[in-house]
């Protein structure tokens, strides 16, 4: 029996999140179903309660235990400094299942071991980009350090994010080749570290999140939505001055459904009068929260791409973004939803005009069809290729002129 002449690319997987309610979540885990679908070989290595291994199908999972050193991030997100206790674990692992690259999604702690392992067993890396932590970093600086100075704390903040980007470059030079979910992104890197980089698109569910069955009633209050993380660098307080300004705007038929959860839940639930919070819903359940909403409100300015987003826009539910989100990921602001530092007046057009509404709804809808997740995942491996092809013809021609 002859041998394959292009076996699939052997991947082997790094990700710090896989079942918290994050977009690097979502991608690990849609990844892991299109590779099972397609029977392509993938490895992935995440973090967990117990040490375990498991085999299902092209699938492989090496669990690891995090310790009592693991520091928490965020929402069941966590950093233990010490996982490299488990490296003889992955390198036995790695070597039984012999990758054709590392793909670490980013400087957590398992994307460091990726990125330790890759270098001891001369293994190609790749590493992608999904969260601007150095502006995460400078928004938290600021909730934490309010009582400052304005001006210090806005040099203070300055000097964090600037330092801390310099420090993530430096990290994702390591790597053979890179991914980033938008060009601006991409365009940094690769300026940055001399070394190529490649769009990531993201992906939806377009069989789990479609439009509500039913229109809504045209007597029910306004539903102004959210979907995400309740912490500082996603703004999320600016839901408190949106109700102040469309109160004193004459606007009383209307409400908030704000799904997440994060450090500024409670200050919330104290500000907002007209507010319902019920937490991290998934699945089915958010899908229906969805179909609950005649708007999206995203307020974040530092998210690469917002996951969240395209669920809503495939749900039918016309979006509100700031400007740099929106720019980001390519929406043509007045079509299928709106671009603005104004949301009060977005969202009253909303509110007054169900004509435009609908007509948004269907070009939101039809945005998201172009963004599925086998579509993602088919420019990935292509992309992979891609980016192998172009550094090992890169290292050969340094090496024919030493």
């Amino acid at each position: 029996m002859q041998s394959d002449p292009n076996p699939p690319l052997r991947v082997a997987l790094f990700t710090d999140t896989f079942f918290e309610p994050n977009g690097v979540a979502t991608l690990s885990r849609q990844f892991a179903r299109f590779a099972q679908a397609r029977c392509l070989p993938l490895l992935i290595v995440r973090g967990s309660s117990q040490t375990s291994f498991t085999r299902d199908g092209c699938i492989e999972t090496q669990q690891l235990k995090r310790g009592l050193a693991a520091v928490p991030l965020d929402i069941d997100l966590y950093f233990d400094p010490l996982l490299l206790r488990h490296k003889q674990i992955v390198l036995d692992r790695i070597a039984e299942f012999k990758p054709d690259l590392i793909h670490i999604t980013g400087p957590g702690d398992l994307g460091f071991l990726g990125l330790w392992i890759s270098h001891a067993l001369r293994i190609p890396l790749v590493a992608s980009w999904h969260t601007n932590l150095h502006e995460y970093l400078a928004k938290r600086l600021n909730l934490a350090l309010h009582l400052l100075p304005e001006s210090i704390l806005r040099r203070l903040a300055r000097t964090v994010e600037e330092q801390s980007l310099r420090g993530l470059l430096r990290f994702y030079r390591t790597a053979r080749f890179t991914l980033a979910p938008n060009q601006m992104l991409v365009d940094l890197i690769q300026k940055s570290t001399k070394t190529p980089s490649f769009l990531i698109h993201h992906g939806v569910d377009l069989e789990g999140f479609k439009p509500a069955p039913e229109s809504h009633s045209a007597d029910r209050p306004f539903c102004i939505g959210y979907v995400g993380r309740l912490t500082t660098e996603k703004n999320v307080r600016l839901f408190a001055e949106l109700e102040r300004k469309l109160i004193a705007a004459g606007e009383q038929n209307f409400g908030f459904l704000i799904v997440g959860e994060g450090g500024q839940q409670r200050w919330l639930e104290k500000h907002l009068r007209r507010a319902e919070l019920p937490g991290v819903l998934r699945g089915e359940h958010l899908a229906a929260a969805f179909h609950q909403m005649d708007a999206f409100v995203f307020p974040s300015r530092t998210d690469t791409f917002g996951l969240v987003i395209l669920e809503a826009m495939a749900s039918g539910v016309p979006v509100i973004l700031a400007p740099e989100t929106g720019q980001r990921i390519g929406i043509d602001s007045g079509v299928s939803g709106f671009l603005s530092e104004d949301f009060t007046a977005s969202l009253q057009l909303l509110m007054h005009k169900p004509e435009l509404r609908d007509s948004m709804s269907r070009a939101a809808r039809a945005f998201a069809q172009n963004n599925s997740w086998d579509h993602v995942f088919e420019q990935l491996y292509d992309t992979y290729a891609e980016g192998l092809s172009i550094t090992n013809q890169r290292r050969a021609e340094k090496e024919a002129l030493v």
